[in-house]
């Protein structure tokens, strides 16, 4: 496939997959952002710092449109970055992915890279509502988060070129892998924030988590659809021989 195609290919599904994950957090994730923000607007009230008017509700309900527009638009930004990095995995190994087409290896990748890359870090440092996490600590949070998907993945990758010449003992390069991963999620610092005790914290989580499966499934399934798609079509207009 020729560069300029496939980077096409890559960044339509990465921009489509990130809207679909901006559509589904915000049926699923933002209620519980909502509750949360609540939280704080209850405790500006009870301290004094604002009223509870029908002006400070008519901005709150003006910053939060723009604030979940914005959201979606981050999603398809983050979608088509992720969906780079996706893309290059995908051209490398789409031949060693098990599946009868490339929608399905598409598939097998994305479940391969979410289970590396997300969840470690989901369970090492899970999100936090905005009522709860402070904004001192954002950019320390932010950079955590970064550094143990980063170490995640050059681990893997490091693991699989091992994996490619030791054919017949694969099984201990993955438990090594996974020895790997889970050592470095333990090693890495806690997240400077204290541990949420806010009511549904764990329902926010759940739904935060489920937004992801959605993107990466979403990932997977388009580029692999866009691939055959477009595969199909430069074999059929194929020159014969």
């Amino acid at each position: 496939m020729r560069k300029p195609v496939f980077l096409i290919l890559v960044l339509v599904s990465g921009a489509a997959a990130g809207l679909v994950h901006g559509g589904a957090t915000l049926l699923l994730v933002e209620p519980y952002l909502d509750y949360a923000i609540e939280i704080e607007n209850q405790q500006l009230f009870v301290s004094g710092a604002a009223q509870d008017t029908a002006e400070f509700r008519s901005q709150f309900d003006e910053y939060r449109l723009w604030q979940k527009s914005g959201m979606v638009l981050g999603g398809v930004l983050l979608g088509m970055s992720t969906a780079a990095l996706f893309g290059i995995v995908y051209s490398l190994s789409i031949r060693a992915l098990p599946g009868r087409n490339g929608t399905a290896r598409s598939l097998v990748l994305a479940g391969m890279m979410f289970a590396v890359l997300y969840i470690p870090t989901f369970l090492k440092y899970p999100p936090v509502p905005p009522a709860e996490g402070s904004p001192e600590t954002l950019a320390v949070r932010t950079a955590l988060h970064l550094s143990l998907m980063a170490i995640l993945g050059l681990g893997a990758v490091g693991f699989h070129r091992v994996y490619r010449r030791i054919p017949h003992r694969r099984i201990l390069v993955l438990a090594g892998y996974v020895g790997f991963a889970v050592a470095v999620t333990a090693l890495m610092p806690a997240s400077p924030d204290e541990p949420s005790a806010m009511p549904g914290v764990w329902e926010f989580r759940a739904m935060s988590a489920l937004s992801a499966v959605v993107f990466w499934a979403s990932l997977g399934i388009i580029l692999g659809l866009l691939w055959d798609r477009y595969a199909s079509a430069a074999r059929l207009h194929a020159p014969s021989r």
